[in-house]
C-alpha cells in the first residue's frame, strides 16, 4: 500500500495508543450520513459516520457534537448511547462509542480534522440502505456489515469486537 502524506500522519498521530472516539449515527430520509475517508490501513477509501476523538475533560456529547460540527458544519443533538464498538487492527486502537444524533442547524458541508494537516476526509455524503449494502466490508464501519436493514442499524446494542 502506497503511504501517502495523510496516512503517514494519521499513523503518527493516533497510531500506537488507545483512543476513545464518538460517532453519530444521523438518518434522514432513509438516507445516512458517512464521511469518505482515504483509508489509513490499506489502500481505497472508508466510509464511517461522523465521529472523532475524546479529548481530556470532554465529556463523550461535547465531544461528538464538536466532531460532528469540524466534519460536517451541522449543529446536533445526541438522543441515545446505541453501543460500543472496539477497533483493533495494530497500530490502530479505538473504543468507540456509537450515538443517534438528530440534527439541530446547518447545511452538511465537508469540513476538516484540525489534528491533521493533511486531511483524510473527502466528502460528507447521504447514502441510501442499497448503496450502503453495496460497498465492500473493508470500505465500511463494521456495524453496516453487520445490519441488514437501516432499522437494524439502532437496534444494536452492547459491546462488540472490531470483526
Amino acid at each position: 500500500m502506497p503511504m501517502t502524506p495523510a496516512r503517514e500522519e494519521a499513523i503518527a498521530q493516533y497510531g500506537n495508543q488507545l483512543r476513545v472516539r464518538v460517532c453519530g449515527i444521523l438518518v434522514e430520509d432513509n438516507q445516512m450520513l458517512l464521511i469518505k475517508h482515504q483509508a489509513v490501513l490499506e489502500a481505497g477509501v472508508y466510509w464511517s459516520p461522523p465521529g472523532g476523538g475524546v479529548q481530556f475533560g470532554e465529556s463523550a456529547r461535547e465531544a461528538l457534537c464538536r466532531e460532528f460540527l469540524e466534519e460536517t458544519h451541522l449543529q446536533i443533538e445526541v438522543v441515545k448511547l446505541l453501543f460500543v464498538n472496539q477497533f483493533l487492527r495494530p497500530p490502530l486502537h479505538a473504543i468507540e462509542l456509537y450515538f443517534e444524533v438528530k440534527r439541530l442547524n446547518g447545511s452538511e458541508q465537508l469540513g476538516s480534522d484540525p489534528e491533521l494537516s493533511n486531511q483524510l476526509m473527502e466528502a460528507v455524503v447521504w447514502l441510501t440502505w442499497p448503496e450502503i449494502e453495496a460497498l465492500s466490508r473493508s470500505e465500511k464501519a463494521s456495524f453496516l456489515s453487520r445490519c441488514r436493514t437501516m432499522a437494524d442499524v439502532f437496534s444494536q446494542t452492547g459491546y462488540y469486537d472490531e470483526d
